[in-house]
């Protein structure tokens, strides 16, 4: 009786959908770390509020693996699903588009506008399976030629959460000058063995589903929705801790299923199928496999003598904040980055929710950016 989602490749937003709140820029030829070229890429991103004549007052939101550029906005109209930050941007808002000029882009890799496994190649034909490894060094690259692109020499902030954070650590390491704060929240200076070893079957449950077809899937009129929703459930679990499960669900069948009866589900099964229906309506398991190899890729350190030495250019305020319920990016990374790079500010989000906690809890997030923004 598990949900099986619905075979479309409809979760891939393809030029002459409706555009909605995005914006496009061609940012050309990005070599990558690597090896390897995209000979020309494309970002989409959203803009709110309106960037000063000085360009000092342009913040830069860094999205998670399944995020996009829409931090906040209603569903629709081009968008999948409503903004996954909502009320942190707005007038008013602790980022506040009365003075700030806040930028979300949808990362290079993804399926939401941006250069990904389902853009077209130079031959026409999607990427694929032939679409290159990156870093996430090369987003932040990427990210990098947008901001020329907008006119924006140097960001107020850069934030973001678990692979937005790492995202966020990147930009402070490799353009410490382009960078005056750093907000890397629920995240990791470097890729754990532990976080590796979740992200393996995740992988292998979209490489092995049959209709995954090497990677070349495309308007086959099959996609490998089962692997990414077994993928989804998996990595949802870590997600959030199981204590916040254990309250909400105990041991309570699906009503009218017997899971004693054979068939039947538990209330949490449920849970976890309805998270993987809504996530293979609108994301692209390619993406999903390149951007969680990304996420596994990443380490401030690597080439460079190691986190500390890495940071250590970095002359900007920079302040991290961990969940107290994370198991998936517990609360010592944290505190590690702390210790790698003396004068870091930390901050402990309390939450049930588990690593969820950065995304669910606005209120004490909105704290902190407020805290970062007014650090000297």
């Amino acid at each position: 009786m598990t949900a099986t989602p619905t075979r479309s490749t409809g979760a891939v937003w393809r030029p002459g959908d409706p555009v909605g709140d995005r914006r496009f820029v061609e940012v050309g030829e990005v070599r990558l770390e690597r090896g390897g070229v995209l000979p020309a890429v494309t970002v989409a991103y959203e803009t709110w509020g309106t960037l000063s004549p000085g360009g000092e007052n342009a913040v830069l939101v860094e999205h998670a693996l399944t995020g996009d550029s829409h931090v906040v906005g209603d569903a629709g109209s081009g968008h999948p699903t409503g903004g996954w930050w909502p009320g942190l941007v707005g007038p008013g808002a602790p980022l506040d588009t009365d003075r700030l000029f806040v930028v979300a882009a949808n990362v290079l890799g993804g399926c939401q506008g941006s250069t990904g496994p389902a853009s077209p190649a130079p031959d026409g034909r999607p990427w694929g399976s032939r679409f290159p490894f990156v870093t996430i060094r090369d987003q932040v690259a990427v990210e990098a030629a947008l901001a020329d692109a907008l006119g924006i020499d140097r960001w107020a902030l850069v934030l973001g959460g678990s692979m937005g954070g790492m995202r966020a650590l990147e930009w402070a390491a490799t353009h410490p000058d382009r960078v005056e704060r750093a907000l890397v929240l629920a995240s990791t200076a470097a890729a754990t063995a532990d976080q590796v070893a979740w992200c393996q079957p995740q992988l292998l449950a979209i490489r092995h589903d049959p209709d995954f077809q090497g990677g070349d899937y495309y308007d086959t009129g099959r996609s490998p929705l089962t692997g990414l929703g077994i993928a989804r459930r998996i990595a949802h679990t870590t997600y959030r801790h199981e204590g916040e499960l254990d309250d909400r669900f105990g041991r309570r069948p699906r009503a009218g299923e017997d899971p004693l009866g054979g068939g039947g589900r538990y209330d949490v099964e449920s849970y976890l199928d309805h998270h993987a229906t809504k996530l293979a309506r609108r994301f692209d398991p390619n993406s999903y496999v390149v951007l969680s190899e990304a996420m596994n890729s990443h380490d401030v350190g690597r080439d460079r003598g190691g986190v500390a030495a890495a940071l250590q250019a970095y002359r900007g305020h920079l302040h991290v904040a961990g969940v107290t319920t994370d198991r998936l990016y517990p609360l010592r990374l944290s505190e590690e980055v702390v210790r790698a790079r003396p004068g870091t500010a930390l901050t402990v989000i309390g939450s049930t929710h588990g690593h969820d906690g950065f995304l669910v809890e606005t209120g004490q997030v909105g704290g902190v950016i407020a805290e970062v923004l007014a650090a000297p």
